[in-house]
C-alpha cells in the first residue's frame, strides 16, 4: 500500500514522500511555548495559538496512526520577480499563483486510495492542527533549515507541505538527518535581523510575517520593506541548495503594478489574490502593503530633478489621504512623505489640517517633517 501511495504522489508530481508515525513531535510544542513566552511569535497565530495541539495530531484525530508527507517544489513553475521599477511592487515566490493547487491534488489522490482500500484519511495542509514542517523531517524527506525553513537536498527550501492522516498502519521512513553544516547564509540575507540565531525567527522583525498581519504595519520596518507586497524571498534566495533551480527560471511572474493594485476594487483584488491569506478577507491589507511599497519606490523622487516622475503616484496617494479609510490615510502620510519634495509637503500641510484622528494626525506631523527636511537638505 505504502509503495502505491508513493507511486501517486509521485505521478502527481511531488518533490517527496514519506511516512511517519502519528506520535506527538518531541519538543516541538514546548519550542513553540519558549517563543510565545519570549516574544518570538509575534503577532502570528496558526500553530502558536495552541501548541499542544499542533504537536500532537492525534489530539484532532485519536484514530490516526500514521502520517503520509508529501512536498511539492514550487520554484520551476513560479518564475522570478523580474527587475525592480518604481511603481512596481514584488510577490514572494510561492503566492505568485495558487501553487497549493498541485499540493491539494496529490494530497487528495491519496487519501481517496486509502478510502478506498477501507482506511481513513484527512488531508491536513497549512492546518493549524499540525506542524507540518516538523511532519516532514520526520517522515525522512526534509531537515530543519537555520532559518526555520525545511529543505531537501534537491529543491533547497522551495516546498510546500502537505499530509494525510490514516488509521493505516503503514512502514514508517527514518528522520531526515541532514543539516546546513557551517553554512548561515540565510542569517545575514534577512533584510531586518529577524533570523537571530540558527533555527531562531523573530517574527516581530519578519516582513513577511507583517505583510500577512492587520493593522499599522512597524514605521521602524517600512523603508526596509522595499517593495515587498506580499511574502519575502530574501532567506531562501540566500540558500544554496535550489539556486541550480533558480538559475533555470525566467523574469515573468512576482511584480505587479502598483498604482493598478490601487485602483481596483476589491472584488478584483480577491479575484487576483484570493489565494493569498487576507485577513478577514478585507484587501485594505494589500492597499496598504501597496501603498508602503509605492513610497519606498518613489523615494525622495519628489525632491530630485533628474528622478523618476512621480506625479501620478502623488496623485493616487492624495485620493487615499483624503479617504474614509483612517488606516490607509495613516499609511498613505508615511508614502507621501517619503515621496518628498514640495508637492509632498503641501499635500501633508493640508491632510493636517483636516484631520481628526489624532493616530493619523501623528503620523501626518512625522511625514511633514521629513519632507520638509529633506528639501532643506
Amino acid at each position: 500500500m505504502k509503495e502505491r501511495l508513493r507511486q501517486i504522489a509521485i505521478d502527481a508530481g511531488c518533490a517527496g514522500f514519506g511516512v511517519t508515525d502519528s506520535g506527538e513531535f518531541a519538543g516541538v510544542a514546548d519550542a513553540i511555548e519558549h517563543r510565545n513566552e519570549t516574544g518570538f511569535s509575534g503577532r502570528i497565530r496558526f500553530t502558536f495559538k495552541s501548541p499542544e495541539l499542533a504537536a500532537d495530531v492525534r489530539r484532532s484525530f485519536p484514530w490516526a496512526e500514521s502520517l503520509v508527507v508529501i512536498s511539492w517544489s514550487y520554484v520551476p513553475e513560479a518564475g522570478s520577480p523580474g527587475s525592480a521599477s518604481a511603481g512596481t511592487g514584488r510577490i514572494a515566490r510561492f503566492a505568485t499563483v495558487d501553487h497549493y493547487n498541485g499540493l491539494r491534488r496529490a494530497a487528495g489522490a491519496i487519501a481517496t486510495e486509502l478510502q478506498e482500500r477501507g482506511h481513513r484519511g484527512e488531508v491536513l495542509i497549512d492546518d493549524d492542527r499540525l506542524v507540518d514542517r516538523a511532519a516532514a523531517v520526520r517522515a525522512g524527506i526534509a531537515w530543519w533549515g537555520k532559518s526555520t525553513m525545511v529543505l531537501d537536498p534537491k529543491h533547497g527550501p522551495w516546498l510546500l507541505l502537505g499530509s494525510i492522516a490514516t488509521d493505516a498502519r503503514l512502514p514508517t521512513d527514518d528522520a531526515m538527518r541532514r543539516d546546513c553544516g557551517s553554512c548561515d547564509a540565510c542569517i545575514p540575507a534577512c533584510p531586518t535581523g529577524a533570523i537571530v540565531g540558527p533555527g531562531m525567527l523573530d517574527a516581530r522583525r519578519c516582513l513577511a510575517h507583517w505583510l500577512q498581519t492587520a493593522g499599522v504595519f512597524p514605521v521602524e520596518l517600512r523603508a526596509p520593506l522595499g517593495d515587498r507586497v506580499y511574502g519575502c524571498d530574501d532567506c531562501l534566495d540566500a540558500c544554496p541548495p535550489g539556486f541550480k533551480r533558480l538559475g533555470l527560471i525566467s523574469d515573468t511572474q512576482g511584480r505587479v503594478d502598483l498604482l493598478d493594485l490601487l485602483s481596483a476594487t476589491d472584488t478584483e483584488l480577491l479575484g487576483r489574490y484570493g489565494h493569498f491569506y487576507i485577513p478577514r478577507r478585507r484587501p485594505r491589507i494589500l492597499r496598504r502593503n501597496a501603498i508602503l511599497a509605492l513610497g519606498n519606490t518613489y523615494a525622495d523622487c519628489g525632491s530630485r530633478d533628474d528622478g523618476d516622475d512621480c506625479s501620478h503616484a502623488l496623485v493616487v496617494l492624495a485620493d487615499l489621504l483624503a479617504g474614509p479609510d483612517e488606516q490607509l490615510r495613516l499609511h498613505s502620510a508615511w508614502a507621501i512623505g517619503r515621496i518628498g519634495g514640495s508637492e509632498a509637503i503641501r499635500l501633508l500641510a493640508e491632510a493636517q489640517g483636516a484631520e481628526r484622528v489624532p493616530a493619523v494626525r501623528s503620523e501626518l506631523a512625522a511625514a511633514l517633517a521629513a519632507a520638509t527636511g529633506a528639501t532643506q537638505e
